[in-house]
């Protein structure tokens, strides 16, 4: 059988995240936690399915997140690890 949909397709905002959709959602992650993805944007009262809202956290606003280029150390460790582990 499968799993129900995760959204109603018809009432679920599609394309580009608007910064009032970020806030909400950073702050409902900020008071609550991470948790059931597919109950949050109901309950954040956004119009995005729950998977969305995991990967636009995941991928963009998490605090932890780091952007930018590698470090020198961060390179020499690739390096290091490729020389010893090859591409696996």
């Amino acid at each position: 059988m499968g799993r129900s949909p995760c959204c109603e397709k018809a009432h679920t905002n599609k394309g580009a995240w608007t910064k009032e959709e970020d806030d909400r959602l950073v702050s409902y992650i900020r008071a609550h936690g991470e948790g059931c993805w597919r109950s949050l944007p109901k309950a954040a009262g956004l119009l995005r399915c729950g998977k969305s809202c995991r990967l636009r956290w995941i991928n963009y606003l998490r605090p932890d997140l780091k952007r930018g280029n590698f470090t020198q150390d961060e390179d020499e460790l690739i390096i290091k690890l490729h020389s010893l582990l090859g591409n696996k």
